[in-house]
């Protein structure tokens, strides 16, 4: 068979179709489709409009009760959440790069560490909302506790969609790895940019819930 696949470490499915180890893109292109940034802006407005009535229909006019009940947040684990989603997001930007440069073993790889991290994020959330649960700070408990389990539920369905996504970007890597076929780039990037956003709203929501004053 003239077209037999021969293994490389590099991505044994860029041998199979005769394609090379890099995959160029248009100059200037932008990453994913334009359906993914349709969502995207989209619930970054939805948010936005979330963010605004939080501020000044909410806290505003209730500051003292507001900073009180911050307090009672850990902000360390607040930091510890932040890093892991920043370190996560790093991993998926690696695994684009490297899926755009054929590299879809180490891609493959990337986006594993990614997911992982993801889940650790989870651990960790659950973990915060056990605690303050245990201590007797539940939604209804006052105005800011509503809105720290609303928009922390929210962030965490996005997190779930978002690691869904990424098993999807991985199976579609070890796809390629073994052979079956060439990968989608435009769905990984699509991948990346939702990770991205994921993280992006998150380090608003910790400003918001943990650090103004």
């Amino acid at each position: 068979m003239a077209n037999r696949l021969r293994k490389n470490p590099r991505g044994a499915a860029f041998e199979r179709f005769g394609l090379g180890c890099h995959v160029a893109r248009p100059r200037n292109s932008v990453p994913g489709e334009i359906d993914i940034w349709v969502f995207v802006i989209g619930d970054m407005l939805i948010f936005s409009a979330y963010f605004a009535v939080y501020l000044l229909l909410d806290r505003a006019p209730n500051q003292a009760l507001f900073l009180e009940s911050q307090r009672q947040l850990s902000q360390p684990l607040g930091t510890a959440n932040t890093l892991i989603l920043l370190t996560s997001s790093l991993f998926v930007a690696l695994s684009v790069q490297a899926a755009r440069a054929g590299d879809v073993r180490t891609a493959a790889r990337f986006v594993g560490f990614g997911g992982a991290l993801g889940v650790g994020f989870l651990v960790l959330k659950s973990y915060e909302w056990y605690a303050k649960v245990r201590a007797g700070y539940v939604i209804t408990s006052n105005a800011f506790f509503m809105h720290y389990y609303m928009l922390t539920s929210l962030h965490v369905a996005h997190v779930l969609v978002g690691l869904v996504f990424l098993i999807v970007i991985w199976r579609e890597l070890r796809g390629a790895v073994e052979g079956v076929h060439v990968p989608r780039i435009a769905l990984l990037e699509a991948g990346g940019v939702y990770w991205h956003m994921v993280d992006f709203l998150w380090i608003l929501i910790f400003s918001l819930l943990y650090l103004v004053r």
